[in-house]
C-alpha cells in the first residue's frame, strides 16, 4: 500500500511538472505571441475614430474645418512617421518600443481630453496638433512592434500575417465605441479618455510577450493562421449584427454589458487555436524525448530553446555607400538607403499618396460629410462602426486573396494595389453628387478599400526590399499617408469646405464671430473636392501600373523559396544538435 502510495504520489508530481512544463511553453511560445499581438491590434485604432470625437473639439474650441482638417492632418502624420520607431526596434528587443507607444498614446489622448473637458486653459491650436501628433504617433510604436515581429516571425505566410493583424487593427474601432457604450454612454468626450487608458493597459499586459522566435516553420503554420482568419470573420460578423440592431433598438446598459460579454469571448477564441498547435509541439517533444520518433524535427523556437544554431559564416562587409545605386535583386536585403532610392520605391510611394490620401480624407471627414448631407448625429456614429468593419473585411480579403493569386497563378501584387486605386473613385462620385443614401455605400467602398491598402502596401515593401531592414522600410512606406491627407484633406477638401460654408453665411448676411465654428450644409460642401480627389486618385492607379510592369517577371518566380530553403538548413542544423546532445548526454 505503501509502494501505491508512493507511485501515486510520483503520478500526481509528474502531472503537475507536465502542466507547469506545457504551460510555460504556451506562455513563452510563438503561437501566444500571435494571440497577444491580435489583443493588443485589436484596440490600437484610435486613429480612426477621430471623426467620432473630432464634433466636440470643433465646438468646444471653436475651430473652422481647415483647423479641424489640420489636427486630423497631424493625427495622420504622428501615425505614420515611425523612422524612429522602426531604427529602435533595428537594435532592441520589440518590448521597448510597445512601451514607448503605451506611454505617448496615454499622454497625448489624456491631453486632448483635458483640453475637450476644460479642464486646462484653452490651447493654442500648435498645442493641439502637437498632442494628437504624440496620441497618434503610439501607434506606430504599436504596429512596428507588433506587425513586424509578426512577419520575421512567420515570414513564409507573411500576406496572411499582415492581413490579419491589420483586420483586428481594422475592427478596433468598432470594439472600443462597443466598450464605450457599454461603460460611458453616449459621452464623446469620455471616448477620448477610453483612448487614453484602454490601449495602453493592454499594452502593458502583452508586451512581454512580443519577441522574436527564431526558429523552424512548421507546414501547419499556414492552416493554423486560416483558423486564427475564422475566428477573426465570426468576431467581425457578430459587430456588424450588434451594429445594424443597435441602430434599430435602443440599447440599456445592461444589453451593452451583454453584447460587451460576447465581444470578449469572441476575442479570446484564438486561444483555442494557441492550445491545439502547442499541443501537437508538445506531443512532438515527449515523442522525441521517448525515443519514438527521433527524426521529426524539433521547433527550436518553442521545443529547444537552450540549443544553439551554428554560427553563420561571416560575410565580406562593403561600405554602403560604393554599393548604394548597385541594388541586389528584388526580393535580397535591401539597405535603407538602397531601397529609398530604388525607382520601385519612388512609383511605390506616389501611388500610395494618391490612394491613402484620397481615403483618408473621407475617412477623417466622415462626420463632418454627413453632416452637410443632412445625416442624424447617430447615423454617422453608425458610419464610422460600419467603415471599421468594412476596413478589417479589406485588410483581410487583401491578405488572404492576394497571398493565394501571387502564389497559385502568378500575379504581380502591386497589380491589387492598382484595382485598389480604382474601386473607391464610385465612393468619391457618390459623395460629390450626393445620390441619396449613397454614403452607405460610400462608406463600405472605400472603408474596404483603404483598409485593403496597408496590408498590399507592406507586403509589397517586404517582398521587393527583403526583411533584413523591415522595421525601418515598413514605417517609411507609412510616411505616404499623412503627406496624401495633408493635400487632400487639407489643402483641398477643408479649403474648399470653408470657401462655400463662408459663402453661405454671406448669403444670409451674417458674419462669422471670433472663435465660433464654421459649419457648410448642402452637397455643394464636398462636391469640387470629391471630383478632384476622383482624379487623382485614378492618376494613382495610372502610376501603379508601372510598378506592376516592372515588377511582373519577379512575381513568376516563387518568392518564398529561400525562406523554405532556410528552414531546410536550420532543420538540419537542428537535427545535427540533437545527435550531439543525446551522445553527450549519454
Amino acid at each position: 500500500m505503501a509502494s501505491s502510495m508512493l507511485h501515486g504520489g510520483e503520478n500526481v508530481g509528474s502531472c503537475w511538472r507536465n502542466s507547469k512544463n506545457f504551460t510555460l511553453q504556451v506562455l513563452t511560445g510563438r503561437w501566444f505571441m500571435a494571440f497577444s499581438s491580435f489583443m493588443i491590434m485589436s484596440v490600437s485604432g484610435a486613429s480612426y475614430m477621430f471623426s467620432l470625437y473630432s464634433r466636440e473639439i470643433k465646438s468646444v474650441l471653436g475651430y473652422d474645418q481647415s483647423t479641424l482638417n489640420l489636427l486630423s492632418f497631424f493625427k495622420d502624420l504622428g501615425s505614420n512617421i515611425g523612422i524612429i520607431s522602426g531604427l529602435i526596434n533595428e537594435v532592441t528587443p520589440p518590448w521597448v518600443v510597445l512601451t514607448l507607444g503605451g506611454l505617448l498614446n496615454f499622454f497625448g489622448y489624456f491631453m486632448v481630453w483635458l483640453a475637450v473637458t476644460t479642464k486646462i486653459p484653452k490651447p493654442q491650436v500648435w498645442n493641439m496638433c502637437l498632442y494628437i501628433f504624440i496620441g497618434a504617433n503610439s501607434h506606430c510604436s504599436t504596429n512596428t512592434g507588433v506587425i513586424v515581429t509578426g512577419v520575421k516571425n512567420f515570414p513564409g505566410t507573411r500576406g496572411i500575417v499582415i492581413g490579419i493583424l491589420s483586420g483586428y487593427l481594422g475592427l478596433s474601432a468598432a470594439i472600443i465605441t462597443q466598450i464605450y457604450y457599454a461603460f460611458y454612454g453616449n459621452d464623446s468626450k469620455s471616448l477620448i479618455l477610453l483612448m487614453a487608458w484602454l490601449p495602453t493597459a493592454v499594452c502593458f499586459v502583452f508586451l512581454p510577450v512580443i519577441r522574436h522566435h527564431k526558429g523552424v516553420e512548421q507546414p501547419s503554420d499556414s492552416k493554423a493562421f486560416y483558423n486564427f482568419l475564422y475566428t477573426t470573420l465570426v468576431l467581425a460578423g457578430f459587430l456588424l449584427i450588434v451594429i445594424i440592431v443597435q441602430k434599430t433598438f435602443s440599447f440599456t446598459k445592461s444589453e451593452y454589458y451583454a453584447t460587451n460579454s460576447l465581444m470578449f469571448l469572441l476575442l479570446i477564441l484564438p486561444l483555442a487555436v494557441v492550445m491545439a498547435e502547442e499541443q501537437k509541439i508538445w506531443k512532438r517533444k515527449q515523442e522525441r524525448i521517448n525515443g519514438e520518433n527521433p527524426t521529426k524535427p524539433l521547433n527550436i523556437a518553442t521545443e529547444m530553446p537552450n540549443l544553439e544554431k551554428p554560427a553563420k559564416s561571416a560575410q565580406k562587409q562593403v561600405s554602403c555607400w560604393k554599393n548604394l545605386f548597385r541594388h541586389p535583386s528584388r526580393g535580397d536585403d535591401y539597405t535603407i538607403l538602397q531601397a529609398l532610392l530604388s525607382l520601385d520605391m519612388v512609383i511605390l510611394f506616389l501611388a500610395t499618396i494618391c490612394g491613402l490620401g484620397s481615403s483618408l480624407t473621407v475617412v477623417n471627414n466622415l462626420s463632418q460629410i454627413g453632416t452637410s448631407l443632412g445625416y442624424s448625429g447617430h447615423s454617422i456614429t453608425t458610419f464610422v462602426s460600419l467603415m471599421s468593419i468594412w476596413i478589417y473585411m479589406g485588410k483581410i480579403v487583401q491578405g488572404v486573396v492576394s497571398e493565394t493569386i501571387i502564389t497559385k497563378f502568378k500575379v504581380p501584387r502591386p497589380l491589387i494595389l492598382t484595382l485598389i486605386l480604382v474601386l473607391p473613385c464610385i465612393g468619391y462620385l457618390l459623395i460629390a453628387f450626393n445620390v441619396p443614401n449613397g454614403l452607405y455605400a460610400a462608406s463600405i467602398i472605400i472603408g474596404f478599400c483603404f483598409g485593403a491598402n496597408w496590408p498590399v502596401l507592406f507586403s509589397i515593401i517586404s517582398e521587393l526590399f527583403g526583411l533584413k531592414f523591415y522595421s525601418t522600410l515598413y514605417n517609411v512606406g507609412s510616411v505616404a499617408s499623412p503627406l496624401g491627407s495633408y493635400l487632400f484633406s487639407v489643402r483641398v477638401a477643408g479649403y474648399l469646405y470653408d470657401r462655400e460654408a463662408t459663402r453661405q453665411m454671406a448669403a444670409l448676411g451674417l458674419k462669422r464671430k471670433h472663435g465660433e465654428e464654421l459649419n457648410c450644409h448642402g452637397s455643394e460642401c464636398y462636391k469640387m473636392a470629391f471630383i478632384i480627389i476622383t482624379t487623382v486618385s485614378l492618376f494613382g492607379a495610372l502610376v501603379s501600373l508601372i510598378l506592376v510592369l516592372r515588377t511582373r517577371e519577379f512575381y513568376k518566380g516563387d518568392i518564398y523559396k529561400k525562406f523554405r530553403e532556410e528552414a531546410r538548413t536550420t532543420e538540419a542544423d537542428i537535427g545535427l544538435n540533437q545527435e550531439d546532445w543525446n551522445t553527450s548526454s549519454k
